[in-house]
């Protein structure tokens, strides 16, 4: 074989490594009991909002603090802590997915993705965790 040929096998195999590598990093949808005890890398959590439940949310005392409780593809109810506002229309969302980790038994979001009815919303909603500056 010829130098050029055997360079161009190394690259693309090179190649087919970073794609690989960069694959196992994409997120699937988890539960919270994939998620339990794995505290390095966030979750990605799909799921419905329990209603019946109580949501915690005291904007005058402190307006970055949002608690609800969501139920998993799998029936698994887990209580979320939100470390932003609470997302407009966010009790009338379909479908809601979560970024963020496990941490006891709670799953802590810093992202909040809301599907809504189409009567209401035509697109999905991001929400972002507030960071202060420090």
């Amino acid at each position: 074989m010829k130098k050029i040929h055997i360079i161009g096998l190394v690259m693309i195999a090179v190649a087919i490594g970073f794609i690989i590598t960069l694959a196992s990093d994409y997120s699937q949808y988890e539960t919270f009991s994939s998620a339990q005890g794995e505290t390095k890398k966030d979750f990605h959590i799909v799921g419905t909002l329990v209603k019946q439940k109580d949501q915690y949310y005291e904007p005058t005392k402190d307006p970055n603090y949002f608690t609800f409780y969501l139920q998993d593809k799998n029936g698994e109810e887990r209580k979320v802590v939100f470390n932003g506002t609470k997302p407009q229309d966010f009790d009338r969302s379909e479908q809601i997915v979560l970024t963020g980790k496990m941490s006891g038994s709670d799953f802590h979001a810093t992202h909040i993705l809301m599907k809504c009815p189409s009567k209401y919303k035509i697109d999905e909603l991001e929400v972002t965790e507030y960071k202060a500056n420090s």
